[in-house]
């Protein structure tokens, strides 16, 4: 095999993004970034207020249970879009069916989801 310019080129440019990419931001950050040590640089960040107390508290898990829900449901319907540009090119009945079929157990799941009582947020979460 003869290594021509045309690859010779393209490892250049290979490497070049990645110092430009991968690289420049490292140094950059280290370079410009400021150098005093101490004080509030280490401290937590708890949105501007000064912390207290530990850091081990419990709350509440809805949070990241709605965020599971919405992914959940957020990546079904994301299968809509290829499901129907697949499909344009069937019968149209066909194609109908069974995307009516997905939509009604996607349904079928957030009514389940509503009976079990998940989509109910407490009054006040007990710590």
């Amino acid at each position: 095999m003869s290594v021509s310019w045309l690859h010779i080129a393209i490892i250049f440019f290979f490497v070049q993004g990645i110092l430009l990419f991968a690289l420049a931001p490292f140094l950059l950050s280290y370079l410009l970034a400021p150098k005093s040590r101490g004080g509030e640089l280490r401290m937590p960040y708890e949105c501007g207020l000064a912390p207290y107390g530990s850091a081990w508290v419990k709350f509440g898990i809805n949070y990241y249970f709605y965020a599971l829900l919405f992914l959940a449901f957020d990546v079904d319907v994301l299968y809509l879009f290829p499901v129907a540009t697949a499909y344009s090119h069937a019968p149209a009945l066909l194609a109908f069916i069974k995307l009516l079929i997905f939509i009604l157990i996607l349904f079928a799941s957030v009514v389940y989801f509503w009976k079990k009582g998940v989509f109910t947020w407490p009054k006040k979460i007990k710590t």
